[in-house]
């Protein structure tokens, strides 16, 4: 059975005119912000990056200085001055203390086979804060 057109509920085009967009939540968003930040704030590296200076000398230089210089070596079991075992913190005392006695004292560093790039790296970081600005880098010959 057909209802009358006066039966029927009006037309409601004025409320779908009025119906608001829809919010959108900012919160998620800013979550994903603070994350972000935070990632990169623990990846990023705040290492001091400092250069070091190296002369290479001539190879008739180094044996003719060799004799009124300390040798350090870095081996894969520790570091030897002048053929003797010495820590880190001992190395640094002894090369301190030298250095006030004799500032332009001349220090070779030998790294044997096996010994990693860093760790020479790291005792010529010990040396420098030292004060050792005369340093030279021994290079074995047969590798």
């Amino acid at each position: 059975m057909l209802r009358p057109a006066s039966a029927l509920p009006p037309f409601q085009l004025a409320n779908n005119a009025r119906r608001r967009r829809a919010l959108i939540s900012l919160t998620p968003l800013i979550d994903v912000v603070f994350i972000l930040l935070v990632f990169f704030m623990l990846t990023s590296t705040f290492l001091d990056w400092r250069p070091i200076e190296l002369n290479a000398p001539g190879p008739t230089a180094a044996s003719a200085e060799a004799g009124d210089s300390l040798l350090i070596e870095i081996r894969t079991d520790g570091l030897r001055l002048d053929d003797e075992p010495v820590t880190p913190a001992e190395l640094r005392r002894r090369i301190e203390s030298q250095l006030a006695h004799h500032p332009d004292q001349r220090v070779r560093l030998k790294p044997t086979a096996g010994v990693a790039l860093q760790r020479t790296v790291d005792v010529v970081g010990l040396l420098t804060r030292a004060g050792a600005v005369n340093l030279s880098l021994i290079r074995d010959r047969q590798r």
